[in-house]
């Protein structure tokens, strides 16, 4: 699969690089930590070099809608695919509402199981924010086990407080109570079983930490934690006790008469509920793997276990799930690679899948053995807030060495601060890792020019840009203290890409394109590189001069 030489233009004599700043957005709104940080050599690039503002969220990056926020999956997905693929959110609702999930196998295994007399179990993230989950998913699906003739329904919640507001999980839980009230029955037995924050339990992604799902399976699997009568009160007493957000609050059971109420055991159904796959498929491979060695599991229970949508396609995790994925095919990675073209991708562990597997199309492995290098730089396993620096120096240092060895005609990397740090609400830290990014920027651009390259520089969605809750006219949200409500989640704010390079490089930005958004980087990308972009990618964001 190989890309056509242009006629119109030249490729680059210098590297291509395109420098994904996730999380940071633009805005001109209160709370803005990017604005507020000291960022001359962000702001330099803006004043200097030709730049425009990129749709990163809703029907831009294959949502349902533009009340959908953007985030870095479906971003990188967009980045490295050129094009709009429909994605989780959509294919889960277009699944529901046509009834398709319910004909094909998954359901109906993790329904035979539970008619045969085991409990069915819904775990994953519990809230509306549609980024790994939508609570009207689970929702839909404990109505639909009931009319199937499921007895025993147990609900494992994974409270959010990042895609949404950070202490807003009793207001899903008390309605979702109302509603398994009203579902109850003497013939359908249905409750939450246990629960605990996203961060705290279950959902790590890329082994930064098997600790989390070590804790998760403690909690939901073995009924091991701290028990409560209710989910309510566990999230109030916590809140009072450890006094974090909703994303941090500790795991705990939730029992009766002394003995938890929702274990997972021999002859049960285990339906994960995200559908999407990067902090799935740990716990996935947990409750599938018959040799696992990543935490002491204790006996794995025998259970039909379904994920909302297969989570790595290449290595087939899980092996039954309820909607088809995507398929994303011929990506930018797997048109330069069929065209010779070298490539370097680089991000530390929180981010280095969204630059891998994400880019090129949720497949896992490279195109090219030859042609590809990909570096992992480890992530430290402590709070964002505490370190928001994060990595971004290390990373900084393993591009600029590929930039050195002249290897490599395409790289991309992904720094994580704005993203990492912006969701754990600490306007402060936010500033900081903002100010650390620019620092690394200082350091990679002069050398991206000294090679006569051109840097792409962009974002995936934001965050950092909106760091309060407002309100619909803009006011911010107030906490009882009179202090700023924090905001943990994504924005629906616009992304700039700003393009960095010598003077009179024989093209210029377009104003040819009427809605430019993420996708329309992969043909800016192929016209760098002297080649035209696949026929039916969005269109390229430079013309020629």
């Amino acid at each position: 699969m190989k890309l056509e030489k242009s006629i119109r233009f030249a490729a680059n004599q210098g590297p291509i690089v395109t420098i994904v700043m996730d999380g940071v957005g633009l805005s001109e709104g209160e709370g803005n930590a990017i604005r507020t940080a000291r960022t001359p050599v962000l702001d330099g690039m803006m004043a200097q070099y030709p730049w425009t503002k990129l749709a990163a969220h809703g029907l831009a990056v294959g949502l349902p809608s533009d009340d959908d926020m953007g985030n870095s999956e479906v971003g990188h997905n967009a980045l490295g695919a050129g094009r709009v693929f429909a994605q989780g959110a959509k294919l889960v609702a277009d699944s529901i509402s046509s009834g398709a999930i319910w004909q094909g196998q998954a359901w109906k295994d993790v329904l035979d199981t539970a008619k045969k007399g085991g409990t069915l179990h819904f775990l994953g993230l519990f809230s509306d924010g549609n980024v790994h989950s939508h609570i009207d998913h689970l929702k839909a699906m404990i109505e639909r086990a009931k009319a199937d003739g499921a007895a025993k329904v147990r609900v494992h919640i994974l409270l959010d407080g990042r895609d949404v507001g950070e202490t807003s999980a009793l207001e899903y839980v008390e309605p979702f109570e109302a509603f398994l009230a009203g579902l109850r029955g003497s013939s359908f037995d249905v409750a939450i079983a246990s629960g605990g924050g996203r961060m705290n339990i279950t959902m790590d992604r890329y082994e930064a930490d098997w600790s989390m799902v070590d804790r998760g399976w403690k909690i939901h699997v073995l009924g091991e934690g701290r028990a409560f009568g209710s989910a309510k009160e566990a999230i109030e007493t916590f809140r009072a006790e450890a006094k974090v957000i909703d994303q941090d609050l500790p795991g705990f059971v939730i029992a009766k008469d002394g003995a938890p109420i929702g274990k997972i055991v021999d002859g049960d159904a285990v339906v994960f509920f995200n559908f999407r796959g990067d902090r799935a498929i740990e716990i996935s491979r947990a409750l599938t793997e018959e040799k696992f060695t990543r935490f002491a599991r204790s006996a794995l229970p025998k259970v039909t276990f379904a994920g909302m949508m297969q989570y790595d396609g290449d290595l087939k995790i899980p092996a039954r799930f309820l909607v088809q994925p995507p398929t994303i095919d011929r990506t930018l990675g797997e048109f330069l690679a069929g065209s010779g073209v070298s490539q370097f991708a680089v991000s530390e562990t929180q981010k280095y899948g969204h630059v891998t597997y994400f880019w090129n199309g949720n497949r896992s492995g490279k195109f090219s053995d030859s042609l590809e290098t990909y570096v992992e730089v480890p992530s430290d396993v402590v709070p964002f807030e505490q370190r928001p620096w994060m990595k971004a120096a290390e990373v900084t240092d393993a591009l600029l060495a590929a930039l050195e060895s002249g290897k490599y005609q395409y790289l991309r990397v992904n720094y994580p601060n704005g993203d990492m740090v912006g969701h754990t609400g600490n306007f402060e830290a936010a500033v900081t890792s903002m100010q650390a990014l620019d620092l690394q920027l200082g350091r990679l651009i002069p050398a991206i020019l000294e090679k006569g390259g051109v840097a792409i520089v962009t974002a995936d969605h934001g965050n950092a840009d909106e760091m309060y809750e407002l309100d619909k006219k803009g006011a911010v949200k107030k906490n009882p203290d009179g202090t700023p409500k924090a905001k943990t989640s994504h924005t629906l704010n616009p992304v700039p890409c700003i393009l960095v390079s010598k003077a009179n490089p024989g093209w210029k930005l377009t104003d040819a394109v009427a809605k430019p958004g993420l996708a329309n980087l992969a043909a800016t990308v192929c016209n760098l590189l002297g080649y035209d972009a696949p026929a039916d990618y969005e269109p390229s964001l430079i013309e020629k001069v």
